[in-house]
């Protein structure tokens, strides 16, 4: 999966599971993506924020999170599906989604969209979605039972 999303050319999606913090235990089923079974990770810029789970108040600027993503066929195959990132920016950069940049990449490295980039209207669901979340920096947080500990 790693070496289709690198052909993206977006940094983050490139060797990810090398340089980023797992925040699942296994892969879990989430329904706001498809239904894929996913993971969830995080750079070291936004592991300790985004380790607060619901008591995170604002990640910094910088801090990626990602969720790499697989379907599983009814014999047991699996298919790799998109990955989703998350990019902190700057102050500015978009006040009304959180200043977060959203970003599908298919398995194959198809940039589908971006915020403010490439097909900014592809992903403006993502925004639409985390928008609800604001409470959290409009992140949503992985189900308890397969979280990694955050001490």
């Amino acid at each position: 999966m790693q070496a289709g999303y690198a052909k993206a050319g977006i940094p983050a999606a490139k060797g990810y599971k090398k340089w980023a913090k797992r925040f699942s235990r296994v892969s879990y089923q989430s329904d706001t993506h498809g239904g894929r079974m996913v993971n969830n990770y995080s750079n070291s810029i936004g592991k300790k924020a985004y380790g607060k789970y619901e008591d995170l108040k604002k990640a910094p600027v910088g801090s990626v999170y990602i969720k790499d993503s697989f379907s599983v066929g009814k014999n047991g195959s699996l298919s790799a599906g998109p990955i989703f990132l998350m990019e902190k920016k700057p102050v500015g950069f978009d006040k009304a989604n959180g200043d977060w940049r959203y970003y599908l990449i298919m398995p194959n490295g198809n940039l589908m969209g971006t915020t403010k980039g490439k097909n900014s209207a592809g992903v403006k669901f993502c925004a639409d979605c985390h928008n609800a979340a604001a409470e959290t920096d409009f992140l949503y947080f992985l189900p308890e039972e397969v979280r990694v500990s955050s001490k």
